[in-house]
């Protein structure tokens, strides 16, 4: 019994000696260091801190938008040679009709052309005939198309169209303008096509059933050409021009 006892009175005064040594350990930083590296982590996932909201401003867009009429104009061609989209002209209304003119032009901005040396310029003489656009020959304009007209008609009908004048010519006045034109517009009706089924079909209406008029047509079957006589007629009116297509167009 007494030798039993001494391993446990020895136990129980080192076990003070292990707390202090503990307790030690622990003041002076060595089991504090978890701690401390853990205590920013913690607090960073709880406290995440103020909230910045960043506000991305795009940048302003450079216009890159190229004037409509920069298509027509060739790069460094001859200023004098540009169409008339491309310059600026200081025009006077009051030359002489018919007569040579100079007029001093200036070429629109995006536009580069160059003289006779190949020198860049900006500004430039253009020669021109004294008159206005709607006085130009019919060459030298494009006028819009009526179907809605008859061109075999007497008297001949007329249209109210839309003309505009082609690039490289220079006039005087606005480049657009109305104009009264003859009805001249084709429906693809051949005249030789329609005399050829006269001569040889025209009895049973094959020429007027060809040039749309359906109804002369089926006449002229059921009456045999009009026993003939009609037939010899539509040859007739047919060869001179005088009867033609249904729609009112010219042959081909």
């Amino acid at each position: 019994m007494a030798a039993a006892a001494v391993p446990l009175r020895a136990l129980r005064r080192l076990c003070p000696v292990l707390l202090f040594l503990s307790q030690f350990y622990i003041l002076s930083g060595g089991g504090s260091l978890n701690l401390e590296q853990s205590q920013p982590l913690a607090q960073s996932i709880k406290d995440p801190g103020p909230t910045r909201t960043f506000t991305v401003v795009p940048r302003a867009a450079e216009s890159t938008d190229i004037p409509p009429y920069v298509m027509k104009c060739p790069s460094n061609g001859l200023c004098s040679k540009l169409p008339a989209d491309c310059v600026e002209c200081k025009t006077n209304f009051s030359c002489v009709y018919g007569k040579p003119v100079t007029f001093d032009c200036t070429v629109k901005p995006s536009v580069t052309c160059v003289d006779q040396d190949f020198k860049s310029q900006k500004n430039f003489i253009i020669n021109m005939t004294c008159r206005f656009c709607w006085q130009l020959p019919e060459t030298d304009y494009e006028c819009s198309n009526s179907t809605s007209c008859m061109t075999v008609s007497c008297p001949r009908q007329r249209y109210m169209a839309n003309c505009t004048v082609r690039d490289h010519i220079h006039c005087l006045g606005n480049r657009t303008f109305p104009k009264m034109l003859y009805c001249n517009w084709t429906g693809g009706y051949k005249w030789s096509t329609a005399l050829a089924l006269s001569i040889t079909l025209g009895g049973f209406g094959a020429d007027r059933f060809y040039l749309g008029q359906w109804r002369e047509g089926l006449g002229k079957l059921f009456s045999f050409g009009g026993l003939g006589i009609w037939t010899l007629i539509d040859v007739l009116l047919i060869g001179v021009g005088y009867v033609g297509p249904a729609d009112g167009s010219l042959y081909i």
